[in-house]
Parts: structure tokens; C-alpha cells; sequence
């Protein structure tokens, strides 16, 4: 059987579909439903103008991002390996979203989110969980980052009540379509966006400080800790517009009532000239959606004491990203907002999730219309609120300590996703990346000659003995180390023993240079031998059928042993010289 083809079977053989709401089910008792409805009930207050901010900020209806929440979000409660993650909407999809619905429109836009719910199931299923947490952390800090300044940037035309009839993606362009648009500027609208950031930003927490008594004060931080800021601000804001008849633009002046409930599930609009081009965004959706949902399991782990199934929250977020398009909905992943204030709710299974989409459902059945007064200058202050929140923006301040090498990664991530977009971003960083392991790894590969004592050096038959030791890895960015053996000019022993005790592993370009330098040497009448080989090196070795060529006699445990066949003495002193 073909090597690839025995790979796919024990793959499949090794599909494992379990989700973590079975696992709680079996002992889950009544006082932990009554918590976890608590739980869910409050992490849908937080999620009801997070999901309409980012579905209206990634070019769709406020009710996409709602839908994005509700089926999306129950979807991953149901099936993920986390047992509080909640799933919707995110910030950081925002830019690539938008990008995506205005160069290809929200038809294709779902089309790509289905593709990646695909892409998403299928690395579940083949245990690809653990490979996202391959991707340098200096590359998530720096996409991050650059999506935190893209949404703060396409939040000023709202907060400014500016009048930009087609707002665009490029960066530059909307700093210019501001610029041009700036004598549009509302200062109602401004005074509405000022109010309600410092509403959110001041909002009284359990932990404030403040000045009324201690009961008076404990019970206030009780209320406003069930409360959320967000919330507040909606309501507050929607009636301050309302009774004032300011003129604000509001969601249901921008887009109309807003549907009670779900819409009938219908297949979005599909072309297969158009569904070639959607390669590359749906493997962006992909990647960002594995990212972003994998990081926020780990940080909640870490805060409950648990370990999710990275593999199995793969397959969960890859049948939410299929399924919401049917209902509208954009991409939805893990969320570090809404899982934070689940776990900070004290929710102890995925049935908080499920709560928390069921409750946003009965929302928006009963409270829709309402939902028109919203003034979009509160949605853009509680956007840049998120925006602030997402990034690490102390990590910049560190830059100065780190090596030169994760500079260049985190600035060119977040300059080139500020500039082009997240898909150009990434592969640059990860190509960068790539270049300086490859460059870190070499160099601390090593060549060195071995010095042995005289006796041990010639042979009684006149022949010269010569050792080298290979430390390190012997790979493709490493052979050149070996270029002063291979040259055919270069004065070689007539028995050369490699050292290879320290080395790590070796690739197929080691191995190649291997053989050529076996086969220099041997067309010189010499002999070249292997000693101490470490396991994968060896392995590799006999697979290729090196060793055959080598010769079995000539691959030695240890470097004395290697000198005791060719006719040296057995003890000795080795000393290294570096070359």
C-alpha cells in the first residue's frame, strides 16, 4: 500500500466526534443548570450589541451578526471540546469580512464561510488542533494589532456622523474619504459617541474604587458588575436620541426594522466562476477562525483549570461556519469578550452557551423594533471599546528587548494587515518566520574537526585518519556547513569518520550531501564512516538505503569504536578543534 494511502486510513481510523456538552451531561446536576442559566443569560446581554456592531462593521445587516451569534454560537456550545467557550461574531474578522463582501459581495462572502467551515472540519478531523499553536506568537500579536487600528479607523465615520455614502476597505482610502468628508461632521452625533465610550470606559466595576460607604458601595458594584456596560450605553443612548429627536443616524434609519427572529435557511447565491476566487479568503477565514477559537480556549483553560480538545472544537466551529451562512450569518468562532464573562459568571458547562443563544432568540423576538432606535455613533464608541481591548499594545513598548528577528515579524504582520490586508499579513509573517528559524537553526549547526593524537591519526599502513562531529541539526539550511568537505579541491583523509552523536535530526538534503561525500571519498580509494548516530538520522539512513552504500561495517556506535575497525587503538583522547 502506497505510504500517503496507509496515512489516510490510520487517519480516518483515528476520527474521534465527541463533545464536550456529553462528557457534563452525564453528571450534570440541577444547581448547575440554575448557574449556568445565569451564566448564559448575562453573556447575552454582553453578546447582543457585539454581534450587531460586527455584523454592521463587516458590511452585512445588524441582523446577520445577531443570526451569526445565535446559531453560530449554539452550534459551538453544542459540539465544541470547550467547556465554556462561547462562539459568534468577532473583531478580529471584521477587516477580512468586510474586504471579502466588498470585492466579491455578502453572496460570495457566505459562500467563502462555508468553504471554511469545510477547511475547519476537515483539520479537526485529521488532529490538525495542535499545528495553529505552531504559528509564532509574534505574528498573532502583530494581525491583531493591525485589526484593532482597521476597526478603530472604520469606526470615526460613525462616531463623526459623517456622510461617506460607500465607506472602503483600503486603509489609506478611508483616511482620505475622511478627510474629504470631514465638513459632514455631526457634533450630535460625536456627543452621543464621547458620552457612551466614557460610559463603557468608566462603567463601575466590583473592584473600582469609589466614594460612598462600603454597603452602599457593595451593593451598586453587585448591580452594575450584572449589568454590562454595553448594554447600558444601547439603551441609554437610544432613548437620549429618541426623546430628543436628535438627528442621529440610527440602525433603523440605515437599514430598516429588523426581521423578529430567524430567516427561513435558503442556500446563498452560488456561482462556480465566482467560487474559484474564493480559495484564499476561505483558507483566510479558516486559519483566523482556528486561531482566534484556539487562543481563547487555551486563556480559558487556564482560568478554570481545564484542557479543551483543540481537535474537536476544530469540527464544532467548521459545521457553525457551514451553517450559519444559511441563516445569514457571517463567520463565528471563539470569542475572548463573551467566553471571559462566561467563566467570570462562574458557568460550569456548554450549556451556558446554548443559554445564551437561546436567550439572544427570545430577544430579538420580542424586542426587534426596538433595536432601530440604536444610534450607530453608540455602536461605533462600544466598537472602538473593543478594538482598544483586543490588542497587546504593551507588547510594542517591549519591542526593544526581543531579538531582532521577532521585531521584523510583529512590525511587518501589523504594518502589511494595516496596508493590504490579514491574507498578505500572515503569509508574510509566516514566510519570515520560517526564513529566520531556518537562519537561527543553521546557524548553531556546527562542523568540527576532531583532533586526534598521532598514533591514532595514521594508519600502520601510511593511510590518514581524519574525524569531523556534526553538531546540531543537518538540514537544507545547514549543508553549506559541509561545503569545504565536498569540494572537489579539498585535501580529504584517506578514512574520514563523521561524528554524529550530536546531531539532532537530519533531512533528505543532508542525507543527499551525505552521499556525495561518500561518493568523493570513495572514488579517491578512501573510506568514509558513521559513528554514534542519533535515532532519527540512523532511521532515515536505512530507509534510503544509505547504510547499504556505506556499507554496514562502516556505521560504528561510537567514535572509539569506529577507530578500533580502522586498526587505532581502542582508548584514547579525543580533543576537539573548532574549524
Amino acid at each position: 500500500m502506497h505510504p500517503a494511502l496507509a496515512k489516510l486510513l490510520a487517519a480516518t481510523r483515528a476520527f474521534r466526534f465527541k463533545p464536550r456538552l456529553l462528557t457534563h451531561l452525564k453528571t450534570y446536576r440541577r444547581e448547575d443548570f440554575f448557574v449556568d442559566l445565569g451564566a448564559g443569560i448575562t453573556v447575552a446581554m454582553v453578546a447582543l450589541p457585539l454581534a450587531m456592531a460586527f455584523g454592521i462593521a463587516s458590511g452585512v445587516r445588524p441582523e446577520q451578526g445577531i443570526a451569526t451569534a445565535i446559531i453560530g454560537g449554539f452550534l459551538i456550545s453544542v459540539l465544541g471540546g470547550s467547556r465554556v467557550q462561547i462562539g459568534g461574531p468577532a473583531g478580529a474578522f471584521v477587516a477580512l469580512l468586510y474586504s471579502i463582501a466588498e470585492k466579491y459581495g455578502v453572496a460570495n462572502l457566505l459562500i467563502s464561510t462555508m468553504m471554511a467551515g469545510v477547511l475547519l472540519f476537515a483539520m479537526g478531523a485529521f488532529r490538525m488542533g495542535n499545528l495553529v499553536r505552531l504559528i509564532p506568537i509574534s505574528i498573532v500579536i502583530g494581525f491583531t494589532a493591525g485589526i484593532a487600528i482597521i476597526i478603530g479607523i472604520s469606526q470615526v465615520k460613525d462616531l463623526l456622523g459623517l456622510d461617506i455614502p460607500k465607506p472602503q476597505s483600503n486603509f489609506f482610502l478611508q483616511i482620505a474619504m475622511i478627510g474629504e468628508r470631514i465638513h459632514t461632521f455631526n457634533w450630535q452625533a460625536l456627543a452621543v459617541g464621547v458620552v457612551s465610550l466614557a460610559t463603557i470606559v468608566f462603567w463601575p466595576s466590583p473592584k473600582s474604587p469609589g466614594a460612598m460607604s462600603s454597603a452602599q458601595s457593595v451593593r451598586w458594584r453587585v448591580i452594575t458588575a450584572k449589568l454590562p456596560s454595553t448594554i447600558v450605553v444601547l439603551v441609554l443612548s437610544s432613548l437620549v436620541v429618541w426623546s430628543l429627536n436628535l438627528p442621529v443616524e440610527t440602525i433603523g434609519s440605515k437599514f430598516g426594522e429588523l426581521p423578529r427572529g430567524l430567516p427561513i435557511p435558503h442556500f446563498p447565491a452560488f456561482n462556480w466562476e465566482t467560487a474559484r476566487n474564493l480559495v484564499a479568503p476561505s483558507i483566510a477565514i479558516a486559519l483566523l477562525c482556528a486561531i482566534e477559537s484556539l487562543l481563547c480556549a487555551r486563556v480559558a483553560d487556564a482560568l478554570i483549570n481545564d484542557r479543551h480538545d483543540a481537535n474537536q472544537e476544530l469540527m464544532a466551529q467548521g459545521v457553525a461556519n457551514f451553517c450559519t451562512p444559511f441563516f445569514g450569518g457571517i463567520a463565528a468562532t471563539g470569542t475572548i469578550a463573551r467566553t471571559m464573562t462566561n467563566v467570570r459568571s462562574g458557568a460550569r458547562s456548554p450549556v451556558a452557551g446554548i443559554v445564551h443563544a437561546v436567550t439572544l432568540l427570545l430577544i430579538i423576538v420580542v424586542a426587534a423594533p426596538l433595536a432601530g432606535l440604536i444610534p450607530l455613533a453608540a455602536l461605533a464608541a462600544i466598537l472602538l471599546w473593543v478594538a482598544y481591548s483586543m490588542a497587546e499594545w504593551g507588547e510594542f513598548a517591549k519591542l526593544r528587548h526581543y531579538s531582532m528577528f521577532y521585531r521584523i515579524t510583529m512590525l511587518s504582520t501589523f504594518f502589511l494587515t494595516v496596508i493590504f490586508d490579514l491574507v498578505v499579513a500572515v503569509e508574510v509573517g509566516l514566510i519570515l518566520a520560517s526564513l529566520f528559524f531556518i537562519y537561527r537553526m543553521s546557524a548553531l549547526t556546527r562542523v568540527d574537526t576532531i583532533a586526534l593524537p598521532l598514533e591514532q591519526s595514521r594508519l600502520p599502513d601510511g593511510r590518514v585518519v581524519g574525524a569531523v562531529r556534526i553538531f546540531g541539526s543537518l538540514f537544507f539550511g545547514s549543508v553549506t556547513k559541509l561545503e569545504r568537505l565536498l569540494d572537489p579541491n579539498a585535501k580529504l583523509p584517506d578514512v574520514l569518520i563523521i561524528e554524529m552523536h550530536q546531531t539532532i535530526n537530519m533531512d533528505n538534503s543532508g542525507l543527499d550531501a551525505l552521499e556525495s561525500l561518500q561518493k568523493l571519498i570513495t572514488r579517491r580509494g578512501g573510506l568514509m564512516m558513521i559513528a554514534g548516530a542519533n535515532e532519527q538520522p540512523l532511521m532515515l539512513m536505512k530507509r534510503s538505503g544509505f547504510v547499504k552504500l556505506l556499507g554496514e561495517d562502516n556505521l560504528r556506535s561510537s567514535l572509539e569504536d569506529a577507530l578500533h575497525i580502522v586498526g587505532a587503538p581502542r582508548k584514547s583522547r579525543v580533543e576537539r578543534k573548532s574549524s
